[in-house]
């Protein structure tokens, strides 16, 4: 066979074969991402239930097979369910291949979530303060350490159902940045609770589009 030929079938073949890989191992390592888009109704995510099913379908949609997408979210009173205990053990990259912790005790640490890389499942980042408008306040329902707050003052739109007047989330900033150098400011899941309801107009309100964070648990 001619050199002309024998090369106008393998330079075909290597770039199949190195860009299919590069594709593949993106999809694989994504395991964390901000939804970009909220549901449409405040805080009422349908419960933890609704809300795994949002991150479900956001990463199917992005491209992501063969993971189960859960919401970092806690809920309060009987039952209480702690947002780090769903999530899986880690670690979790985002849609760039970005990691931004190796393990539940580094999410909940020295992390490398900022708003460059606290992207959404379709690689983009979120507006954070300064940005207009500002939608760096992501729902969780947590303390500090990933755990729940106790039952008593509502920190989870009555455990992602209301979406009134009634009522109040907590949230972190996906940014990182607040109104000062305090910690609440900086904590990228338990900075203020929102003001005014669970109401999406409420959420908008301090900063928020009632998006929240979603990871990978297997």
């Amino acid at each position: 066979m001619r050199k002309s030929n024998i090369l106008a079938l393998i330079v075909p073949v290597a770039l199949a074969l190195s860009m299919a890989p590069s594709a593949f191992a993106q999809d694989a390592k994504m395991g964390f991402f901000v939804t970009s888009a909220g549901s449409g109704k405040g805080a009422d995510l349908g419960g933890l239930d609704g809300a795994d099913k949002h991150c479900q379908t956001l990463a199917e949609a992005a491209g992501s097979t063969g993971q189960t997408w859960r919401a970092y979210l806690s809920t309060q009173g009987d039952g209480a369910v702690n947002a780090k205990d769903r999530i899986g053990a880690g670690p979790w990259a985002n849609a760039k291949g970005e990691v931004i912790a190796k393990d539940v005790a580094e999410l909940h640490g020295a992390n490398n979530l900022t708003k460059a890389t606290a992207l959404t499942e379709k690689g983009e980042v979120v507006n954070g303060r300064g940005d207009t408008p500002n939608m760096h306040d992501i729902l969780t329902g947590t303390q500090a350490d990933g755990t729940a707050f106790a039952a008593g003052e509502d920190r989870t739109c009555g455990n992602w159902t209301l979406s009134g007047a009634e009522g109040a989330v907590m949230v972190g900033h996906s940014d990182r940045t607040g109104l000062d150098d305090s910690a609440p400011a900086k904590s990228w899941n338990t900075s203020h609770p929102s003001r005014g309801g669970c109401s999406q107009d409420a959420l908008k309100g301090t900063g928020g589009n009632g998006f929240f964070y979603c990871f990978a648990a297997n």
